[in-house]
């Protein structure tokens, strides 16, 4: 199997398992799949906009700013797909730490050619 398949599966997973302790993010099955595929495409196209126009902010705070355009890209997705609900904005902002967390783990595990166990 691809890494890149294998780390798409566990990152739904990691969505699922968000969800289930954080009591302002509520995500069902296949809203975790259709926005863990939307997430993608929003940090993709607009994620990069946003840094680089909120680089002088970025720079004050350094680098905190960019907790806040990780929030927004997942209330984003939130809008946009149905079955992903946050509560608020503070939430999603709460929500991405813990996905980004989460994402390196999935990372240092999972390789793009294959599967690594320490």
């Amino acid at each position: 199997m691809p890494g890149w398949i294998l780390r798409w599966i566990l990152n739904v997973l990691a969505i699922i398992l968000t969800a289930s302790f954080l009591s302002g993010f509520e995500v069902t099955v296949w809203g975790a799949i259709v926005g863990s595929v939307v997430l993608g495409v929003v940090n993709a196209i607009i994620r990069p906009l946003l840094i680089i126009l909120t680089l002088p902010l970025s720079i004050v705070t350094l680098g905190l700013f960019t907790l806040v355009i990780n929030g927004f890209m997942l209330y984003i997705t939130a809008i946009t797909v149905r079955g992903f609900d946050i509560n608020g904005f503070w939430w999603a902002v709460l929500t991405s730490i813990v996905l980004s967390i989460m994402s390196f783990i999935i990372s240092f595990f999972v390789n793009d050619k294959q599967f690594k166990l320490l």
